[in-house]
């Protein structure tokens, strides 16, 4: 059988694989110069990811490599990112890379290099490994010991796809079943219909930020459910602010625009003093508009943009 290609994904640490043009640089751990040098890996092909300022550290890291490690073909990548900080154009442009990469698992195997580039690009090629975009095992490389400051250090494969870690997973579950539990109340139902209602419920109510229409007649426990709603989120640290619950049909004319939006003082007949208003006050947590649909059009309105 023959045995494949290893190959490497990661980017260069403008601090950490930059060692100056001295010959001191080679008393310098260099994370990526280190990852070649280790004598059970292999490394044939390195795709190096990097800045257009940083080319004179990338030319001498890539010469130093080839020096101790001639077997390994480099590869440099500029992904013309702006702000190496900036979640989105990080993990748009890995996206956009491994998308035309042209993996091929059954002659190649892949790791990602995790221990360089900001903490922004690490958890971003996290992300696209575990998500399988990039089919490869994590690889971490760590400095040597005070103790023995003559070796290269260390480095530790992390297979995400292997049975110890699907105890992580476990408990991941069991948060969200803990959490279901808590919008119904402890209540083990066995109605399949309600149980898969809650669970969309629990998804949307943590995973975004968006508003929730909660529907049903009179008196089923949409008041309660919208409490509980608040309480989860609360638990989770998505919910600094407070609860504000208000019933929309006892707001009519000028009294709803101001009970929602506030008014200056003067605004209209009565407005003797500035009023913050409701959206004000639930800032950062959590409006509960029921009866809504008694609300004016015209409030309605400026609701949905307000929201």
């Amino acid at each position: 059988m023959t045995k494949k290609t290893t190959v490497v994904l990661g980017f260069l640490g403008s601090v950490l694989d930059y060692g100056g043009k001295e010959s001191s640089r080679w008393d310098k751990w260099r994370p990526n110069l280190a990852l070649c040098r280790f004598e059970d890996l292999l490394i044939h092909r390195l795709e190096l990811f990097h800045e257009n300022r940083i080319a004179t550290t990338t030319h001498i890291l890539c010469e130093d490599i080839i020096g101790v490690s001639p077997e390994t073909k480099i590869h440099t990548h500029i992904l013309k990112i702006q702000d190496p900080w900036d979640f989105e154009e990080v993990y748009g442009k890995l996206l956009d890379y491994v998308r035309q990469y042209p993996f091929d698992t059954e002659k190649e195997d892949y790791f990602v290099h995790i221990t360089t580039g900001t903490h922004v690009e690490q958890i971003c090629l996290y992300l696209l490994t575990e998500t399988h975009y990039i089919p490869a095992r994590l690889i971490q490389t760590s400095p040597p010991s005070r103790r023995r400051p003559d070796q290269e250090g260390q480095y530790r494969i992390i297979d995400l796809d292997l049975s110890k870690y699907d105890l992580i997973m476990q408990r991941i579950h069991q948060e969200q079943k803990d959490s279901v539990s808590f919008l119904k109340s402890g209540i083990d139902t066995k109605n399949l219909r309600f149980n898969h209602l809650i669970d969309q419920i629990e998804h949307v109510s943590l995973h975004s930020h968006e508003p929730i229409l909660l529907t049903g007649p009179t008196g089923s426990g949409k008041s309660r459910l919208a409490r509980r709603i608040y309480q989860l989120k609360k638990s989770k640290w998505q919910a600094k602010g407070e609860l504000v619950e208000v019933n929309c049909a006892t707001l009519k004319g000028d009294n709803a625009m101001s009970t929602l939006f506030g008014h200056i003082k003067g605004a209209f007949t009565g407005a003797i003093q500035n009023r913050s208003g409701l959206l004000r006050r639930a800032d950062g947590g959590l409006l509960f508009l029921d009866e809504i649909g008694e609300l004016g059009l015209d409030e309605q309105a400026m609701l949905l943009r307000a929201v």
